[in-house]
C-alpha cells in the first residue's frame, strides 16, 4: 500500500474513532441504559470496541458464518450488541443496562460513522476488505495465472445511454463521466431485440442465446402455464434451454445478482441458481465479504431506515406538487426500495469485492436500484437520478478496490436496456389491456397475470430460497419458516406466480411493459388472423385501430406476420407495406425484430405493442409503471457500453443482445483468457 493509502487508512481510523466516542458521550445526556462519565472513557470505550471487533470478529466470523446468513444478519446485531455491553462492563465510567441498550448503541453508532464518512467522501474500501476478505479470499480461491487482466461487467439495469449523458453532463454520475473526460473509456449505445427486458436481453448477453424469449412473461401451450423469468424455476429452466455450459462466465466466473448465470461457478442472489442445493461450498461462502465487517449490517440497518422515509418524502412531494405521469407509492413498495437500492447492492459489492481480492477472471452483476425507482418515480426525477448517483459511487468503489487485488482488472459499465416515460395505458383510456381484450371478445373468458411488477421483490423472495437453499438443520428451519408463503421451494413475496397446473383461460392476457402478449392457451398451435377473426370479430381490428396501440403483430394464411396499426399494415416476409407504415415510428431496425420474435416456435397468438408518441417521447405501459421497457418506442432500446479504449468495437452497428456478448467474448480473448479465443462457434458465441 501506497504512502498516500496508508495515510488515508489512518485519517479514517481516527474520525470514526473520534465520532464513535463522541456519539458515546451524546447518547449518554439522553436519559436511558447508557452512562458515561467523561469524554476520555468514552474515548477509551469507542477505542476497545474498534479492537475487540478487529480481533475478534474475523475469528467468530469463520466458526459462525452459515447461522450468520441463516439468520440473515440478526445474529451479527446482538453480536455488535454484546460487544458493546462487555467493553461498558471493562471500561471505567462507562454503564450500559442490557443487551438491547448495546444494540441500541451499536446502531446509533453505526449511524452516526456512516454520516460523517458520507459526508467528508472517506472511502468504505477499509481495513476489513483489505485485510479480512483479502486473506479468506486466498485461502478459499483456486490456484490461478493473475497476471493475465480480470474484466468485470457492471450492469446498471434500464439506464438508457441518453438519460447517461445527461446524467454524466450535470454531475449525476460524476465517476462514470471521469472516465469519458480522462480518455480511459468510450461510451457506446447498443440496440436490444423487440424484448427490451431484462431476461431476454441477460439470457442473449450471458448465454449468447435469447431466442424464443418473446417477453418478460409468456404464456407457454404446451405446459399450460406462464413463464415469468424472474422467478426462480422459470429461471432455472430459461438457462436450461438456453446455456450450453460455456456461457459468459464459465472460466471460473462469477455472477452476482442476475437473472441467469453466464454458467458462473460462483453466484449469488441470482435467479436461474437460487434453489439449486447442490452447489458447492459452504453456506454462505459468497456472503463472506458482506459480514466480514462487524458494522456492516448495522450500517446497512441505518441505511434503510433512511431510504424508506427518503422514498415517503419523494411519493408526498409528487403529489403536493401534481407531478405527470404519476403512479401511487405505497409504503411497502417504500420497503421494496431499500431493499433493492441499499441490502442488495450492498450484499451484491461486498461479494464483488471479494471477488476482486479472490483474482477472479470475469464477473458479472447487475445494479437493480435505478431500473426499481425508474419504474415508479420516473427515468430523471430526482429521487431517481439520486440512486443512479449512488450507483456510480459504489462503481467506483469497485474500481479504486481493484488497485489491491492480485491481478489487474479492466471494467466495463453497461445496461441491458433503458426505460421509456409516459403515463400508463389505463390512466389515459380509463381501462387496462386486459379490459380492452374482454370487452372486444365480448363471450370469452378473459384472465390476465397479475402481480407487483417490481423485480426487487423477485429477487428478495429468491434471497431468502439462496439461504434456505442446502440439507443443513439450520437451512431446513428457514424453509419451513418460509412453507406459507412457497411453492416448490420457491418464496413468493409477490403474488405474481405462474399458474402451475391451474385450468388453462380461454383467454390469457400478459403485459410486459409498454408490450401485450395475448394467448388462447386451449386452441394448440399459433392461431392466425383468419381463425381469430371467426373466434372473436372485432378482436383484431378493435386493438389494432385503439389510438393507446401501435401496432399488433398476428399471422396470417398466406402471408406470414403481418404487423396491423390503425391506417396501414406491414407484411414481414415481404416487407409490402399498405397505407401508412405502423412499424415507421419504432426505428430502422424495427421490422427485423418483430420478424425475429415472430419466427418464435412461442410467439404468443396476438403480440401489441403501445403507441409511441415522438414528439413527446412517451409510451403507454399495460403495466402501472412511470418508466417502463419491453418492447419499442422511444429510449428503452437504446443502453449502452462504457467500455475500456483499449478494447476496441468494430465500426458496424451493434444490434441485439446475442451481438452483443459476441463482442464481450471477443474482449475477455484480447486479454489473454484463451478459454474465449475460439472463433468456430465452440465458444458458444456466433460464429
Amino acid at each position: 500500500m501506497s504512502g498516500r493509502l496508508r495515510g488515508h487508512a489512518w485519517m479514517r481510523t481516527v474520525i470514526i474513532w473520534l465520532v464513535s466516542a463522541a456519539t458515546l458521550l451524546l447518547l449518554s445526556l439522553l436519559p436511558g441504559t447508557l452512562h458515561v462519565e467523561s469524554f476520555g472513557a468514552a474515548l477509551l470505550a469507542a477505542a476497545l470496541i474498534g479492537l475487540i471487533n478487529a480481533l475478534l470478529w474475523p475469528l467468530v466470523l469463520v466458526a459462525a458464518l452459515p447461522l450468520t446468513v441463516l439468520t440473515l444478519g440478526f445474529g451479527v446485531v446482538l453480536v455488535n450488541g454484546a460487544v458493546v455491553l462487555l467493553v461498558a462492563a471493562i471500561t471505567p465510567g462507562v454503564e450500559i443496562e442490557t443487551l438491547a441498550g448495546g444494540v441500541a448503541v451499536a446502531l446509533v453508532m453505526a449511524v452516526a460513522t456512516t454520516l460523517v464518512t458520507s459526508l467528508l467522501a472517506i472511502d468504505d474500501e477499509s481495513f476489513w476488505y483489505r485485510n479480512v476478505v483479502q486473506r479468506y479470499a486466498r485461502r478459499t480461491a483456486p490456484a490461478a495465472d493473475t497476471t493475465t487482466p480480470g474484466l468485470f461487467f457492471l450492469e446498471i439495469d434500464g439506464l438508457a445511454h441518453d438519460v447517461l449523458e445527461r446524467a454524466m453532463r450535470d454531475g449525476n454520475a460524476p465517476f462514470l463521466a471521469s472516465l469519458v473526460r480522462d480518455g480511459t473509456h468510450t461510451l457506446t449505445p447498443w440496440e436490444t431485440d423487440w424484448s427490451s427486458q431484462t431476461g431476454a436481453c441477460q439470457a442473449g448477453l450471458l448465454h449468447g442465446d435469447n431466442h424464443n424469449m418473446p417477453a418478460f412473461r409468456w404464456w407457454e401451450k404446451e405446459r399450460g402455464a406462464a413463464i415469468v423469468t424472474n422467478h426462480p424455476h422459470d429461471a432455472e429452466e430459461i438457462e436450461r434451454r438456453h446455456s450450453n455450459g460455456r456461457g459468459l462466465l464459465f472460466a471460473d466466473g462469477a455472477s452476482r445478482a442476475n437473472i441467469v448465470s453466464g454458467d458462473a461457478p460462483y453466484s449469488l442472489l441470482t435467479m436461474s441458481t437460487a434453489l439449486n442445493r447442490s452447489r458447492h461450498g459452504r453456506i454462505g461462502r459468497d456472503y463472506f465479504a458482506y459480514f466480514a465487517s462487524p458494522y456492516n449490517v448495522m450500517r446497512t440497518i441505518a441505511l434503510v431506515v433512511r431510504e424508506y422515509f427518503s422514498e415517503r418524502r419523494s411519493a408526498r412531494r409528487a403529489r403536493r406538487r401534481d407531478v405527470h405521469p404519476r403512479i401511487e407509492r405505497s409504503r411497502v413498495y417504500a420497503l421494496v426500495r431499500a431493499w433493492a437500492t441499499v441490502i442488495q447492492r450492498d450484499l451484491q459489492v461486498s461479494a464483488l469485492l471479494g471477488d476482486l481480492y479472490a483474482g477472479r477472471p470475469v464477473a458479472y452483476t447487475t445494479f437493480l436500484g435505478y431500473d426499481e425507482v425508474a419504474h415508479h418515480s420516473g427515468l430523471e426525477r430526482p429521487e431517481t437520478l439520486a440512486v443512479l448517483h449512488d450507483v456510480d459511487h459504489h462503481i467506483e468503489r469497485l474500481v479504486r478496490a481493484a488497485h489491491n487485488a492480485p491481478r489487474p482488472y479492466r471494467f466495463v459499465i453497461l445496461s441491458d436496456h433503458g426505460q421509456s416515460q409516459g403515463a400508463t395505458f389505463r390512466d389515459r383510456y380509463g381501462e387496462t389491456l386486459e379490459e380492452l381484450v374482454d370487452r372486444c371478445c365480448a363471450s370469452a373468458t378473459v384472465e390476465g397475470q397479475h402481480g407487483d411488477p417490481s423485480e426487487a421483490l423477485a429477487y428478495l423472495g429468491a434471497s431468502i430460497g439462496e439461504v434456505a437453499a442446502g440439507d443443513s438443520r439450520t437451512a431446513r428451519a428457514v424453509r419451513a419458516a418460509a412453507r406459507p408463503r412457497s411453492e416448490e421451494g420457491e418464496v413468493q413475496v409477490g403474488v405474481d406466480m405462474p399458474a402451475r397446473g391451474d385450468k388453462a383461460p380461454e383467454v390469457a392476457v400478459l403485459a410486459s411493459g409498454c408490450l401485450g402478449l395475448i394467448s388462447f392457451p386451449r386452441i394448440p398451435g399459433r392461431l392466425t388472423r383468419e381463425r381469430i377473426d371467426a373466434l372473436h370479430p372485432g378482436l383484431i381490428e378493435g386493438l389494432a385501430s385503439h389510438e393507446g396501440i401501435g401496432f399488433v403483430l398476428v399471422r396470417c394464411a398466406g402471408r406470414g406476420g403481418v404487423a396491423f396499426g390503425a391506417k396501414g399494415t406491414h407484411e414481414l416476409a415481404t416487407g409490402a407495406v399498405e397505407g401508412e407504415d405502423p412499424l415507421a415510428p419504432f426505428g430502422a431496425h424495427a421490422a427485423r425484430h418483430v420478424a425475429r420474435t415472430d419466427s418464435f416456435d412461442n410467439c404468443p397468438d396476438i403480440v401489441v405493442n403501445s403507441a409511441y408518441w415522438v414528439d413527446a417521447d412517451e409510451v403507454a405501459a399495460f403495466e402501472e409503471l412511470v418508466g417502463s421497457h419491453g418492447g419499442l418506442g422511444g429510449t428503452q432500446s437504446r443502453p449502452f457500453l462504457l467500455h475500456p479504449r483499449e478494447l476496441g468495437l468494430p465500426d458496424e452497428e451493434l444490434v441485439g443482445a446475442e451481438h452483443v456478448h459476441a463482442q464481450l467474448r471477443r474482449w475477455l480473448a484480447e486479454l489473454g483468457h484463451s478459454e474465449y479465443a475460439a472463433s468456430d462457434g465452440s465458444d458458444g458465441s456466433p460464429s
